[in-house]
């Protein structure tokens, strides 16, 4: 119990840390509706018209050799974090000016941002 209690608090202590809400990775999963256009998270996700999403966590921004990111985000050099993410995630464009990622972001919807995160580190299968 006490190695359970040990690792959601791993889990949640950047988002506790950052002033975010702590997240539901249930209502993540409905966050994550319009993402799965372009996006496969999870054992069986393979890219599509955009990248899959296993393993961002500590992950340079346009690192997968296999998927043609925008130069815009291959030279960011941002690192995948739950700050970095949620920065992203809330402002694409404004983040990373150039990218190719054509979604608006969730503006300043933090609840909807955090359970989408949450639901991504659920989410989490091996790197295809």
């Amino acid at each position: 119990m006490l190695k359970c209690l040990l690792w959601v608090g791993v889990l949640l202590l950047p988002q506790l840390t950052m002033g975010q809400p702590v997240g539901d990775p249930v209502a993540g999963r409905a966050a994550f509706a319009p993402c799965v256009r372009c996006h496969a998270v999870g054992p069986a996700a393979r890219h599509g018209f955009g990248p899959h999403l296993n393993q961002l966590q500590g992950r340079r921004a346009g690192s997968l050799g296999d998927y043609a990111y925008s130069e815009a985000l291959r030279k960011s050099g941002l690192v995948w974090d739950a700050a970095t993410l949620h920065k992203y995630i809330k402002d694409p464009s404004g983040t990373v000016p150039g990218t190719k990622m054509r979604f608006m972001g969730f503006g300043y919807d933090e609840r909807k941002i955090a359970d989408l995160l949450a639901y991504l580190q659920r989410q989490q299968g091996p790197v295809p």
